[in-house]
């Protein structure tokens, strides 16, 4: 039988081994991109790759765990954003915080352009994101600031157009993709001779 403590302790060194896995994957994966493995963490953290398998039985259950935290993250960005007064001001800024965020993980921006299935906190964090952008462009419309027709579906193509100038070589120039996301922003601005704009997918 192990001494009184023992079993407390040992939780403690697993946690403690999680939370070391977890920042370095977030490292690994931001400089790397979603083709670091297991082994690279591990190095990266200082442990032995037998430590991470048994926290994370392979390299798909870490990146949800570490960008569930960063996806959680932005989210309380989103939150925060919904408490300012200028509903469109707001939203641009929240834009451009999260995608500041995106340029500095290659891995993040490489998960935001995967399809399919995701784990649930993934899945709760992207919907709680949504929702929050879909509530800021609510109240900018609300407000008379929003140009006629757009919604909240426009935003995820918006980031994507930002992230497309992310991946080009030198990445547009030094914070270029910023002067492109101004660009965009500023055909949602509602303003004087702006028609609305076509339907998703209407024939030109």
């Amino acid at each position: 039988m192990g001494e009184p403590g023992q079993g407390r302790a040992l939780r403690r060194d697993a946690e403690e081994n999680r939370r070391r896995i977890v920042a370095a994957g977030r490292e690994v994966f931001a400089e790397r991109g979603l083709g670091a493995t297991l082994n690279d963490v591990a190095h990266h953290a200082g442990l032995g790759v037998g430590t991470v398998y048994r926290r994370f039985p392979d390299k798909q259950a870490l990146a949800e765990a570490v960008f569930a935290e960063e996806l959680a993250e932005i989210a309380a960005m989103a939150r925060a954003a919904l408490g300012a007064p200028d509903a469109f001001g707001a939203l641009a800024g929240f834009l451009e915080e999260a995608l500041a965020r995106a340029e500095r993980s290659r891995g993040l921006r490489e998960l935001m352009r995967q399809g399919g299935e995701v784990g649930a906190p993934l899945a709760r964090a992207r919907a709680e994101i949504a929702a929050h952008c879909g509530e800021l462009v609510e109240r900018a419309r609300e407000q008379g600031a929003l140009r006629e027709g757009v919604s909240q579906a426009d935003i995820a193509p918006i980031a994507a157009m930002v992230d497309a100038v992310m991946a080009l070589p030198g990445g547009g120039g030094p914070q270029g993709w910023r002067r492109y996301l101004v660009v965009l922003v500023d055909g949602l601005r509602a303003g004087p001779g702006r028609g609305p704009l076509p339907a998703a997918g209407a024939p030109d």
